[in-house]
């Protein structure tokens, strides 16, 4: 007789049977991590109450519900489901791949009473973090989860889907309104907005185009016209030089009012001659108004140079200067030449016994200074008068002039030496020398060179005007008579004395 087959024992499990919370072979999406493992099923006794036993609960996870101790009692009869009792199912997984257990988020409370149970309760206890399963390649997950592959742990790539599509660029900065009226700081990466534009930024260099102008004269002049402008060869040396000598004449006047004072030592070496060229060449250049006055003690010839208007004289002025409160009334004791240059003479009255000293020069400059920006003074021969210490006292700058003579550079050269003997120093080391009516037909046996070296190693600048026939006449300077060399003088001279207008007085 055979014997009876051995069957196992209730709490046997076998050693490859598959866990309940591990995938299947056919599932293709992420499980989470693997469950850890199942105590032994046992057979529900007298010790549970007719309940199946509750599933171990991990380190630090939060217990889940339990009926508490059996009541002594009657029992209400658990209805009978038609299944046999077996072990509990894991719990759910979360899309996230995390198990939801009871009490985590989205599932019901753990502490809900279980509606066919009404026997006591057990007493509450806070809800605890769930221990942190270890992951793959973390220490200890080989122990924790033996037989599992790190690739089934890896979560799969996500599915590729296109890229949005790309909005539509905006050509301009939007208008902000919070910026432009509360002046906020725009954002983090924002670009600030352009600050909006002013009145300023109207003017002429941007909204007219530059036009050059073509060649004053000569045969430049003449193809600039033939061709309509289409050829333009351009200024000249000479004129470019030009424009910039009459750059330098006007200069900016530093202070408002600029004295010039023009000697001489020596008589008959063209001093009155060189105050009204100097003058005029300025007023023809500058807009500003620029004044001869005829400071010589004795009578004086400046009146003669220009065509007089008037026939008041300094003295009127000086008797009165009290009804003089605007240009309007100082210029009824002037005369103006072509030149815009005007002229205060002085007395020709030979019945006239009271000399122009130094207190009426400097009442006369008192007045001057408030209508006009240049002054030129045209003294007298002499350095010991009067009014010689109110020019020099006065002076911004002095204009010394010289024949090209070997009595008037020795007459010139002295005047210096008075100059700087009387502490007149920073004077002459400012002062420009004049060679006047220097003959250019090489008649003249004077070594120039020499003695320009001369004036030039004690004052600033020489210059040489050459010998003009309209000079010679001694009537009215008229600029357009002059010859180009001389004119061309006199322009240099201008330029030399206008160099010192900005200088601080």
């Amino acid at each position: 007789m055979p014997e009876p087959e051995q069957l196992p024992p209730l709490d046997y499990t076998p050693p490859d049977a598959a866990r309940p919370d591990a995938p299947g072979p056919d599932a293709g999406w992420y499980a989470g991590p693997p469950a850890p493992p199942q105590p032994p099923y046992r057979q529900p006794g007298p010790d549970t109450g007719g309940h199946p036993p509750v599933p171990p609960i991990a380190d630090g996870a939060s217990a889940p519900w339990s009926p508490g101790p059996v009541p002594s009692g009657p029992q209400q009869p658990v209805p009978d489901t038609g299944r046999q009792p077996g072990p509990p199912a894991p719990p759910p997984w979360s899309p996230a791949g995390q198990p939801q257990y009871p009490g985590a988020p989205g599932q019901p409370h753990p502490q809900q009473p279980n509606p066919q149970w009404s026997g006591p309760q057990q007493p509450y206890q806070p809800p605890q973090a769930p221990q942190q399963q270890p992951g793959p390649g973390a220490p200890g997950w080989r122990q924790a989860y033996p037989g599992a592959s790190p690739d089934a742990a890896r979560p799969p790539a996500p599915p590729h889907r296109p890229p949005p599509p790309p909005q539509q660029q905006h050509s301009g900065q939007p208008f902000q309104y919070r910026v432009h009226l509360t002046g906020e700081q725009p954002a983090v990466g924002q670009q600030p907005p352009s600050a909006p534009e002013t009145s300023d930024a109207l003017n002429a260099e941007a909204l007219v185009s530059p036009k050059r102008r073509g060649p004053a004269k000569g045969w430049r002049k003449a193809i600039h016209s033939a061709s309509f402008g289409l050829l333009s060869p351009g200024e000249s040396a000479a004129e470019l030089r030009r424009q910039e000598l009459a750059a330098r004449a006007r200069t900016h006047v530093a202070g408002g009012h600029h004295r010039v004072a023009v000697l001489s030592l020596k008589g008959g070496v063209g001093k009155t001659t060189t105050t009204v060229a100097l003058g005029s060449t300025l007023a023809s250049l500058r807009g500003d108004r620029v004044l001869a006055v005829d400071a010589n003690p004795d009578r004086g010839t400046l009146s003669d140079k220009v065509r007089l208007e008037t026939a008041a004289t300094i003295r009127d002025l000086l008797n009165e200067k009290e009804l003089i409160s605007r240009y309007a009334d100082i210029r009824g004791f002037t005369s103006q030449a072509a030149s815009r240059l005007e002229i205060l003479a002085s007395d020709r009255d030979p019945a006239v016994s009271e000399a122009f000293s130094e207190s009426d020069y400097r009442e006369v400059s008192r007045i001057l200074e408030h209508y006009y920006s240049i002054c030129l003074t045209d003294c007298g021969t002499g350095l010991l008068h009067s009014a010689m210490r109110g020019v020099l006292g006065l002076a911004d700058q002095v204009v010394l002039v010289s024949s090209a003579s070997v009595d008037g550079a020795r007459s010139a050269s002295a005047t210096l030496d008075w100059l700087e003997a009387h502490q007149y120093g920073y004077l002459v080391r400012g002062a420009v020398v004049v060679l006047s009516m220097v003959r250019t037909d090489g008649r003249s046996s004077v070594d120039l060179d020499r003695l320009e070296q001369h004036f030039a190693s004690r004052c600033r600048a020489v210059v040489r005007v050459p010998w003009d026939s309209h000079l010679e006449e001694g009537a009215e300077v008229d600029l357009d008579r002059l010859s180009p060399a001389t004119r061309d003088a006199y322009l240099q001279l201008a330029a030399t004395v206008g160099e010192a207008f900005a200088w601080p007085r």
